[in-house]
């Protein structure tokens, strides 16, 4: 849409953003396996995850106005925070199709919205595989779009793989009254990412424009066996083990990515 909406009243438009984030390792025996759930759970426990959450929205400009988290049996937390922002100005353009802020030049703003974290740490009972996933989402309503503070929480992950989801929700109505049901251009979730992010990952869409439904997921291209090993070096692995580990880890990277069983 090239020029700005001229709404009558508020604009009504809900934009949900969600992305879940997987960390995958290979932790060689039950104790280690063991560890590593515990070092996840510490790492990535409630009271961590509020001051994680506390701290971008800290960054973007934002109030907090209410905290609800909690840490689970065996394994697990969630963080959920409702805040809101000032008043944005009319020059201020947050539905621009371009990357979002890094870290260390964070201009964004959310209006009127939650954020919310969960975190599921998993391990396979016989390949030693072990999985951390964490799920995040930001919903906005108004003018801001979400999608400008995506660029900074994968920036703030280390991630293996990543699928995102961007849906605008609902209809707002112009002063003639005709109803608009997204209020800005958008072609692909892939233009809000900065460009060393789209070069180090391997991405596809899979969009539905007429419902405004966008979605991208997002595998890590380079592999160094070092990164994923717990507990152990890779240089101490035979060889034969080595590359039986890597192949168990790159399956378990591509069954999540495609959200298929590999035979």
């Amino acid at each position: 849409m090239e020029t700005k909406l001229q709404l009558h009243g508020f604009n009504n438009l809900t934009k949900s953003l969600s992305f879940n984030i997987y960390d995958i390792c290979y932790a060689q025996t039950e104790e280690q396996r063991q560890a590593y759930i515990e070092y996840i759970d510490e790492m990535y426990n409630a009271e961590r995850l509020t001051q994680i959450l506390s701290d971008v929205v800290k960054i973007i400009g934002a109030t907090i106005l209410n905290v609800a988290r909690q840490d689970y049996e065996p394994h697990g937390a969630s963080v959920t925070m409702l805040i809101a922002e000032h008043e944005i100005t009319g020059d201020e353009n947050y539905n621009e199709e371009s990357p979002g802020p890094l870290p260390d030049a964070i201009v964004a703003h959310l209006d009127k919205s939650h954020v919310t974290v969960h975190t599921y740490p998993e391990s396979h009972p016989h390949e030693g595989i072990s999985t951390f996933r964490a799920d995040i989402d930001v919903s906005t309503c108004g003018l801001i779009s979400p999608l400008k503070v995506l660029n900074y929480l994968i920036h703030s992950f280390d991630s293996d793989v990543v699928t995102v989801d961007y849906r605008v929700r609902g209809f707002t109505r112009d002063v003639d009254g005709t109803k608009h049901y997204i209020d800005h251009d958008i072609n692909s979730i892939q233009n809000y990412l900065s460009e060393d992010t789209r070069n180090a990952y391997q991405m596809i869409d899979v969009n539905v424009y007429q419902e405004n439904l966008f979605h991208t997921k997002m595998m890590l291209k380079e592999f160094d066996l070092d990164n994923y090993v717990f507990g152990v070096n890779a240089s101490d692995l035979h060889p034969e083990e080595a590359r039986s580990i890597e192949e168990r880890l790159k399956r378990e990277m591509l069954e999540i990515f495609y959200s298929r069983n590999v035979e």
